[in-house]
């Protein structure tokens, strides 16, 4: 219950800030970027403090404290002041409106954020089929971090830093910290992060088009959309059972997700947002980016600039695919401004103060983190088209095809709008965007090649109100009056007829993709798993180290948070990080102790866990039983867990 306490602290203290800082915008405006200020200082201040105190209590109070310090000094000194970030003619938008739009999708989340993060049934933990892979490893960082000294290193390979973006897994370690349990700290951030990036949404749709009806739409066709694949699902006689019965209850048989027939383009509520944490935090921080950006282009003073310069500087260690994208919009912009507008040299300045802060801000978490990750694990390379190049030059499927039928007709309305849009600062994010998806169209930047979707995503998030805007005005024009009323109600039939079929074509695919996973239930860790692993959390030291297979439900290592000689090989993998060694000792002490007691002292190994995925690698139980005590065991109707102290100075207070 504390740590909720104080996330909602935190979010009102960014509240606060705003609410001084930007006294003529909407309340909506002001609430919406305040509370996500306030969730980006979570996860930002315990880790700086963590620099002084280790990623403890005492960093997580000295946060909170400068977070009051800031809100506090804000408050006095911008009271009866002018605010901060100008707008001479600030967009109204209705808190009611936003909150129309974003309830479906807000309740979804919230249910699709319980039920598919560590739901307790029997004893067991449960959860869906998007969370099976990727919730561990966020789980296993927000354990793990905590007690950690500065810059943390990885739980999953000890010794090797940790490059990847941590900070949203930083945030539920702070939760923790304060006593709330495990899936509290994961799922209720996470809803929170999900609303607050729908809201966002809204109201970047409305800056961009000054529409409702247009900021609606767009959020429907982001959130809900998903391709053409539903048409898989039809055979000659119509509806194929068999398929939809496959869809509704396989294992990602959903028309978004079959990489088989090439449809790669996933519904982004329930395939990104629920099961990629990293990637939730990211969006939502960029979104008051593209916001402040469009505004800043539109005022043109250097506190708007330098506003979005800072908000900007914090992204990399919350997600860099986001830090990327924004970066290469920004160009777009940059170019198009300068080309294009009066003032060129203004122009280049306010950029270029928004640039180099941002760039100041984020190099030390580039050089640290990033760039060591990225490059020694040569992650960089040359690939045109995202995944469908066959590799052996050439295309699975013809090109326009490809995206036509991952994206829907939204990728023909794109590049139709764009030309035709008059807004100058539209304009210049639609170059923007065209420089961002030929860079995620020609390079990938990490070893898996599927993980440039989050390039592409934002590409579309952008273009999105754009396009909308288009149909919105083509639907509209067909319902002016004309000379002939018989043509005019024949027009709006036609217009209807259109409206419904575009809807329904572009929201099939996202819509059975979210009832498949609405439904989808998965068992992670049974109920020996489970209790081992709450009892490595409360009973041993945090600083030790567990000889475990390399399974990713690792319950030493997601629900103990302590570090294991080497974790799931697939995330390391496709972090870049270099294991083999690590594995390979790994199976040598599982399968032979005895002679390999100098691997025990290598790795300062301290407790042995032994279940099913160990003994299935081949370890040898009984050299374990010969060698050192049972510190703990414990059985179920399915599985026997035994933990075994290696190091002498833990042995002790065995019984």
């Amino acid at each position: 219950m504390l740590g909720i306490i104080v996330m909602a602290l935190f979010m009102a203290l960014g509240v606060v800030k705003t609410m001084s800082l930007l006294r003529e915008r909407a309340t909506c405006i002001k609430v919406w970027l305040g509370m996500t200020m306030g969730l980006m200082e979570m996860m930002w201040y315990p880790s700086v403090f963590a620099y002084l105190f280790d990623f403890t209590l005492a960093a997580q109070i000295a946060a909170l404290a400068l977070s009051i310090g800031i809100s506090a000094a804000v408050y006095v000194l911008k009271r009866g002041k002018k605010e901060l970030i100008a707008c001479d003619a600030p967009k109204e938008i209705d808190f009611s409106f936003v909150l129309l739009v974003i309830f479906p999708a807000v309740l979804i989340t919230a249910f699709l954020q319980y039920t598919h993060t560590f739901v307790n049934v029997g004893g067991d933990l449960h959860v869906g089929q998007s969370t099976y892979g990727d919730l561990c490893m966020h789980a296993g960082f927000a354990t793990g971090l905590i007690g950690q000294s500065y810059p943390p290193e990885y739980t999953l390979l000890p010794g090797t830093k940790l490059g990847y973006p941590f900070l949203a897994d930083a945030l539920s370690s702070t939760m923790l910290i304060f006593k709330t349990p495990l899936a509290e700290s994961l799922y209720i951030p996470g809803t929170v992060m999900c609303a607050l990036l729908y809201m966002g949404f809204v109201i970047f749709a409305y800056e961009l088009t000054g529409k409702k009806s247009v900021s609606a739409l767009a959020f429907y066709l982001f959130f809900f959309s998903g391709g053409l694949g539903f048409t898989r699902l039809f055979d000659g006689n119509g509806l194929d059972e068999w398929k939809v019965s496959e869809t509704l209850f396989g294992y990602y048989q959903t028309p978004t997700n079959l990489p088989d027939e090439n449809l790669r383009w996933v519904n982004a509520l329930s395939d990104l947002l629920i099961p990629q944490r990293t990637l939730m935090a990211g969006w939502m921080c960029l979104m008051p980016c593209l916001y402040l950006l469009v505004t800043a282009m539109r005022e043109r003073k250097y506190a708007n600039f330098i506003t979005l310069g800072i908000w900007a500087g914090a992204l990399p260690m919350i997600h860099t695919h986001s830090f990327l994208a924004l970066g290469a919009i920004s160009l777009g912009a940059l170019i198009y401004t300068v080309a294009f507008q009066a003032e060129r040299k203004k122009s280049v300045l306010l950029f270029g103060v928004y640039g180099v802060l941002a760039c100041l801000l984020a190099a030390y978490q580039l050089l640290e983190w990033t760039f060591p990750q990225t490059i020694d694990g040569g992650s960089l390379r040359i690939q045109f088209n995202w995944v469908n190049n066959n590799g052996i030059g050439g295309l699975r499927d013809n090109y326009f095809w490809f995206w036509i039928r991952n994206v829907g007709i939204m990728y023909v309305v794109f590049p139709i709008a764009a030309v035709f849009i008059k807004d100058r600062a539209v304009k210049a994010l639609s170059l923007g965007v065209l420089i961002l998806y030929g860079i995620s169209e020609c390079i990938l930047f990490q070893p898996n090649e599927y993980d440039n979707i989050k390039l592409f995503y934002v590409a579309y998030l952008v273009m999105l109100p754009i396009g909308a805007d288009a149909l919105v005005r083509v639907f509209v024009r067909l319902f002016q009056k004309g000379k002939y009323a018989w043509l005019d109600s024949a027009k709006r039939i036609f217009a209807v007829i259109c409206a419904w079929l575009f809807l329904m074509v572009s929201g099939v695919s996202g819509m059975v993709t979210i009832a498949r996973e609405c439904i989808s239930d998965e068992v992670i860790f049974s109920s020996a798993h489970r209790q081992a692993g709450e009892y490595i959390y409360n009973n041993t030291p945090r600083d030790s180290v567990f000889l475990t297979k390399d399974n990713h439900n690792n319950a030493a290592n997601v629900l103990g948070g302590r570090k294991i000689v080497c974790g799931a090989t697939l995330y390391l993998y496709f972090h870049g990080v270099n294991f083999e060694n690590a594995q390979t000792d790994m199976y040598r002490m599982l399968q032979n102790p005895m002679d390999n007691q100098h691997l025990f002292e290598k790795y300062g190994v301290d407790y042995v866990y032994i279940s099913s995925y160990e003994r299935s690698a081949g370890a040898d139980v009984e050299a374990f039983e010969q060698l050192y005590p049972v510190a703990y065991e414990n059985t179920d109707l399915y599985e026997k867990v035994q933990i075994f102290a290696v190091n002498e100075k833990y042995r002790q207070n065995v019984n």
